[in-house]
């Protein structure tokens, strides 16, 4: 029987707190909503990451039938995903649900590896001046989700270099329990001095802080920020996004 969840503290014994499953019901707050059905998990918000989404977790079975039962609920518009070997057996299920594209979601423990005070360094902190980071991503890194303005955008960090905002990352869509790195720009004179290595650990650290724990989201294809990443103490899974086709 599927059952639908009703609190974060529900969710997070019905998946073993996965993060990924944590992130996207948001803390089932406002429009968030969660299902469960034997071994799998199904939780969901509106406009995270500026995509109506639906993470799947479990068994391949109980996921297709929990997905099904979800995107009635919700209508279309969602878009699943999930680690991808279950997101292709999933996906091989369900008539109309299809592959959008593959990425991985990177966590960082609550217990992240320590940061050396020489790659700390000094000058990051949280921007005010929202119309200099808006410069630097339109310049950057254009196609970048998060923008400042943007819903769900709550802050953004930065290091400059005699006076110039040099990189920045934001503070991005986060769940009570797991906040996102988003938005990570060097502008193009500034790149190769580690400066968003700099910006990515202090955001990190702030992040982990505040929710107890951080992830992100990134390119496969991207292998310097992923070694950036993993540097700082994140761990990679490869996850499957799919849509529903017409």
């Amino acid at each position: 029987m599927i059952i639908e969840l009703r609190s974060a503290r529900e969710l997070g014994s019905a998946c073993d707190d996965d993060d990924l499953v944590m992130w996207a019901a948001q803390g089932l707050t406002g429009a968030g909503r969660a299902w469960a059905l034997g071994d799998a998990v199904v939780a969901g918000s509106p406009l995270i990451s500026r995509r109506d989404r639906l993470a799947v977790w479990g068994g391949a079975d109980c996921a297709a039938e929990l997905l099904r039962h979800a995107l009635g609920e919700l209508g279309p518009a969602y878009r699943p995903l999930g680690e991808a070997e279950l997101m292709s057996e999933v996906t091989a299920r369900l008539d109309g649900v299809r592959e959008r594209g593959r990425f991985s979601w990177m966590s960082l423990p609550a217990a992240p590896a320590p940061i050396p005070a020489s790659v700390l360094g000094e000058g990051v902190g949280w921007v005010e001046a929202e119309a200099e980071v808006a410069a630097l991503l339109a310049a950057a890194a254009p196609h970048s989700y998060a923008v400042p303005g943007a819903a769900g955008v709550s802050r953004w960090a930065g290091v400059r270099v005699d006076g110039r905002l040099a990189a920045v990352a934001a503070d991005a869509w986060s769940a009570p329990t797991v906040g996102l790195l988003a938005g990570v720009a060097t502008d193009e004179a500034f790149r190769g001095r580690g400066l968003a290595e700099r910006v990515c650990r202090w955001v990190s650290r702030e992040l982990v802080a505040a929710y107890g724990r951080a992830a992100l989201m990134v390119d496969d294809v991207n292998a310097v920020a992923i070694g950036v990443y993993e540097r700082i103490g994140y761990r990679r899974r490869p996850v499957m996004a799919a849509h529903v086709t017409p």
